[in-house]
């Protein structure tokens, strides 16, 4: 094969390399047992991270997809734990449905509260966005203290999100904290909270903005639709 072949050898159209993408993800995944309603996220998983192995491990409410699209075609705040996230996800369409993304974990005043009560800037950011997390998205990709702080609002009664996306990465307690959420919500009496978490330390930024892409997407065929 001669370089000037090789080098033209690869798919440069952005929605012709989504597709194959998509095509080799079924062919290496089987999605059967998967609701149908759910696929679009774990693709979208796959897709980002180039890891088969959350098409088992991602753990999605029978709720959530429907509360978390009727969250943004509603035009509700999706409230993130870091601008890892908040930059990863579509500002412009969330604002077409006149919502906002939230992440108040680099302003001044969080930073000081945070140093006063010494807790980390998460917890704080998290704490101080109780308005824009009533009845909209909370995605938390880093930080598992922002998920244990989710737990705690909702607990109290102080907050009532329409969806809990939980992914954080890492080794001190990622996994304990989505493990936590999870059987929290499944317990909880009266209100249904649904949310979509994964199974161990696995997770992140790149998983947690695929999933809100995701259910954007999805808010964007049923608009058209």
């Amino acid at each position: 094969m001669n370089m000037e072949k090789q080098t033209k050898d690869y798919l440069d159209n952005p929605k012709a390399i989504i597709d194959e993408s998509f095509k080799i993800i079924d062919n290496l995944v089987d999605l059967g047992n998967i609701p149908e309603t759910s696929r679009p996220i774990v693709r979208r998983v796959i897709h980002a991270t180039g890891d088969i192995d959350y098409a088992d491990n991602l753990i999605i409410h029978p709720m959530a997809v429907e509360r978390g699209v009727n969250a943004i075609v509603t035009g509700k705040s999706i409230v993130s734990d870091v601008n890892m996230v908040r930059a990863g996800i579509s500002e412009k369409g969330i604002n077409s449905f006149g919502g906002k993304i939230v992440c108040k974990i680099a302003e001044e005043d969080i930073a000081d509260k945070a140093k006063e009560s010494n807790k980390t800037r998460a917890i704080t950011a998290i704490q101080g966005s109780i308005e824009e997390i009533s009845g909209g998205i909370v995605v938390i990709g880093n930080a598992p203290t922002a998920v244990f702080t989710i737990i705690d609002l909702i607990r109290r009664e102080e907050v009532v999100p329409a969806l809990v996306i939980a992914v954080p990465v890492g080794f001190v307690k990622a996994a304990e904290s989505k493990e936590a959420l999870q059987t929290y919500l499944d317990n909880k009496k009266g209100l249904q909270i649904p949310y979509i978490v994964n199974i161990g330390r696995k997770g992140g930024s790149a998983v947690a903005v695929a999933i809100v892409n995701a259910l954007l997407s999805i808010a964007k065929e049923a608009k058209a639709g």
